[in-house]
């Protein structure tokens, strides 16, 4: 399962935050590279963070954990609900291609909270609740072919529809039927996935017999849950804005995906940087790994510049666990300090290096980054997305402010976003080989030449009056 290759091939996004309607193919056309990239550009509140956010519900929902309550206010004003669709192509080489399909609403939900006082006040409180989730697929194999159907539709009364496929993964046993339905109506009032629970999946796993285990469409089904299971929990990586807000707080935030030998670890770390940090023995050996490997990197984007690590030796809790102090040290031109007295961008910088790593080197990841360009040098920041399309392997979707990516990497590779709700995301047309893309992108915005118009004209003279009125109101 870990050897097949799972990439998001295009989304649509529906009635959420400021996007009617969304939707983009993440596929170049344009030339046949190994690496996939995206990055989304446009002015200020058109839609770049609404994409990062949809796929950061994604991979909530695709590791089985609740989707956070600030979603529901997320959901488009003019609208009772927001819908999400996302396809991925699974090549398994030898074994097959899947091309899969997942759909899925969500909404707003009254949680009433009763007191257990038979006198008191009702304290009611709005939740996000998932619901109508449907996955569709289509395979193709030297041996077997089948068209594009539905695999499960949660939208019925029932457990799912169709009834064949619910037979044919679980059978006819009606106490499991009963538990089954009890455990949709829990996850729903949860705020999660129903198909991608932890209780689905293991009554699916455990439902095993000799009849089933020579059925090749019973194992194909069931590969295709644990194969977006693993993608969502082990190769899917979300880097939101708020990643760079701690870094404000001293705080450096590593997302990481790590192996060594038989034993790997996902996920990400928090670490001190004003002070010391305290992690498991395991950890610090994990930490000291991944450190090593960036530094091989750093040094060559920061010129002379490797992280440190100060190690203070044991500590003991209360509890008796044995934890590992250590804090981390730049080290430049012969001396070292302290990480925390580093600028803001090499901190990001480090904080995202792991995975740019691993997205050059394995094919089957997917970074998606808010800001990506923040505190990052522009120049610095286009030769590294250069190598990174040219010659990387992995997915990365991004957004950014900053345009310099615009003259380094292929245009198939850029998106922008326009001031129709309607039609929020586009690539533009009528680009001629030798146009540079950035200019090209400037004088749109002055003349408009795209079926779809890209920037909400602003009036200097306006902008100045209006500073002005401000100031005979305040005084000056």
């Amino acid at each position: 399962m870990i050897e097949s290759i799972v990439r998001m091939v295009d989304f649509k996004i529906t009635n959420f935050k400021n996007v009617n309607n969304g939707s983009l193919n993440l596929i170049n056309k344009r030339k046949d590279f190994s690496s996939s990239i995206l990055g989304l550009y446009g002015q200020n509140g058109s839609g770049k963070t609404a994409l990062i956010d949809a796929f950061q519900i994604l991979k909530l929902l695709l590791c089985g954990r609740q989707v956070p309550d600030k979603y529901a206010d997320y959901i488009n004003v003019n609208s009772d609900c927001s819908k999400f669709h996302f396809h991925f192509q699974i090549d398994a080489g030898n074994n097959g291609t899947y091309e899969v399909y997942y759909d899925f609403s969500l909404k707003a939900a009254k949680s009433i909270v009763e007191p257990n006082m038979p006198i008191g006040d009702t304290a009611t409180t709005i939740k996000a609740q998932i619901y109508d989730e449907v996955i569709s697929y289509s395979f193709t194999s030297g041996t077997l072919k089948i068209r594009k159907s539905i695999f499960i539709d949660t939208s019925s009364d029932g457990i799912f529809s169709p009834a064949g496929k619910y037979e044919l993964l679980f059978g006819k046993d009606k106490e499991l039927k009963k538990n089954l339905l009890l455990l949709k109506a829990l996850t729903s009032n949860s705020s999660q996935s129903f198909i991608f629970s932890r209780e689905f999946l293991q009554n699916l796993r455990n439902k095993k017999n000799d009849e089933k285990e020579t059925d090749s469409i019973y194992s194909l089904h069931k590969y295709i849950l644990d194969r977006l299971v693993y993608y969502g929990n082990c190769e899917l990586f979300i880097i939101e804005t708020s990643n760079s807000g701690v870094l404000s707080l001293n705080v450096l935030p590593i997302a990481f995906r790590y192996k060594s030998g038989n034993h790997g670890a996902v996920g990400s770390l928090a670490l001190h940087l004003n002070g010391p940090s305290e992690v498991p023995e395991d950890t610090f050996i994990m930490i000291n790994d991944i450190i090593k490997n960036m530094n091989t990197v750093l040094t060559q984007i920061v010129p002379g510049l490797t992280i440190g690590i100060m190690d203070m030796g044991l500590t003991v809790s209360a509890d008796g666990v044995k934890n590992h102090s250590f804090q981390l040290m730049s080290n430049k031109n012969n001396k070292q300090i302290p990480l925390c007295y580093e600028s803001e961008g090499i901190k990001k910088i480090i904080s995202i290096l792991q995975l740019f790593i691993i997205m050059y080197n394995v094919s089957s990841i997917t970074i998606a980054i808010d800001e990506l360009d923040s505190g990052i040098f522009e120049y610095l920041l286009g030769e590294l997305l250069r190598i990174l399309s040219e010659k990387g392997k992995g997915q990365l979707i991004f957004t950014s402010h900053n345009l310099r990516p615009l003259e380094t990497i292929d245009r198939g590779f850029i998106a922008f976003t326009t001031t129709n709700p309607d039609n929020r995301y586009i690539r533009l047309s009528n680009i001629k080989e030798n146009n540079n893309l950035r200019d090209f992108y400037f004088r749109d915005i002055v003349l408009g030449e795209q079926n779809e118009e890209i920037y909400d004209t602003t009036n200097n003279s306006e902008i100045a009056l209006a500073f002005r009125e401000v100031g005979d109101i305040i005084g000056s």
